[in-house]
């Protein structure tokens, strides 16, 4: 009886670069991220501002939106380059399958760390569960499903290949159901 061999998908290219996610030691992002940039690969970590109270100050810190994540744009050639980093515990694999991630994905996560100002919502027009899209501001096009109508809108939208949900607030004036 032969045993069939097991073809894995492997979205790395010769000549296009593509987006990864990498695995990294926790608390390493900021590490990885510098040393990849200076060995010339192009890496994105997303940074989102929280404000932290302590007892005699407060201060503004960055932390990764996504903990122990860091996105590097490329080829094959440089697999190895960014394996090499002593902080990097791996690609992002899916059932051992290296799957690039869409450049709209990447590009949602940039505009939602962009969006800087949460607007309150006037009017209730719409119930929990409506498909919405955003048709104003820096976050236009992106689809999701509302799930919360408490005094401000928000509305869900799913990066479906890195397998997390983002919880967004948007205003009613910002939103249009999806036919």
């Amino acid at each position: 009886m032969a045993v069939a061999a097991v073809q894995y998908e492997n979205h790395l290219h010769e000549q296009e670069a593509r987006w990864f996610a990498v695995y990294t030691q926790y608390k390493r992002e900021k590490l990885v991220y510098s040393a990849l940039m200076q060995k010339g690969i192009c890496t994105y970590l997303p940074l989102r501002k929280l404000t932290r109270h302590y007892t005699r100050k407060t201060r503004v810190v960055e932390l990764p939106l996504i903990s122990c994540y860091v996105f590097v744009k490329i080829t094959k050639a440089e697999y190895i380059k960014v394996l090499q980093n002593e902080y990097v515990l791996g690609f992002v694999k899916f059932s051992k399958n290296l799957i690039s991630i869409p450049e709209v994905e990447i590009d949602i996560m940039r505009r939602v760390i962009g969006e800087a100002s949460l607007l309150e919502v006037e009017q209730q027009t719409y119930s929990i569960g409506d498909e919405v899209e955003v048709i104003g501001g820096e976050l236009t096009g992106l689809k999701g499903k509302l799930i919360e109508l408490e005094g401000q809108k928000r509305m869900i939208i799913a990066l479906e290949s890195l397998g997390y949900t983002l919880h967004i607030q948007v205003a009613s004036e910002l939103l249009q159901r999806v036919a």
